[in-house]
């Protein structure tokens, strides 16, 4: 289990704007099914994470949580051959867009949220 400590929270106007904007870009993938989810926090994460360290943190989350979801959607389209991978991405993909929207509305509040069900791949 990762005991690294969450970032402090942030005060600055633009850097809580580019925090949210880590979580909310993935809502790409409900228009650009497949690796949308994936390109929105990675482009922003790519272009901001020099800035600061809570954008740095706030990107790195949003990333772990989207490739994990990615695997978890990887699995379930497997499990469509037995039909019941169905219901299991319908409900995938309604707790991915749910738990984005909390992510991004704490981010606005400046709190850290860390997504449950996450394998943290980026440190």
């Amino acid at each position: 289990m990762d005991q690294t400590p969450p970032p402090p929270r942030t005060t600055s106007s633009d850097v809580r704007t580019w925090c949210v904007l880590c979580h909310a870009s993935a809502l790409l993938g409900l228009f650009f099914h497949f690796l949308g989810h994936i390109l929105g926090p990675l482009i922003v994460w790519f272009m901001k994470r020099g800035d600061s360290p809570e954008i740095d943190a706030y990107g790195k989350e949003s990333l772990n949580f989207q490739i994990s979801m990615l695997i978890y959607d990887a699995v379930a389209a497997i499990l469509c051959i037995v039909l019941i991978g169905v219901p299991i991405l319908i409900a995938l993909w309604v707790l991915n867009t749910v738990l984005v929207i909390i992510a991004s509305v704490k981010a606005g509040q400046g709190e850290f949220y860390r997504y449950p069900f996450t394998i943290r791949f980026i440190n």
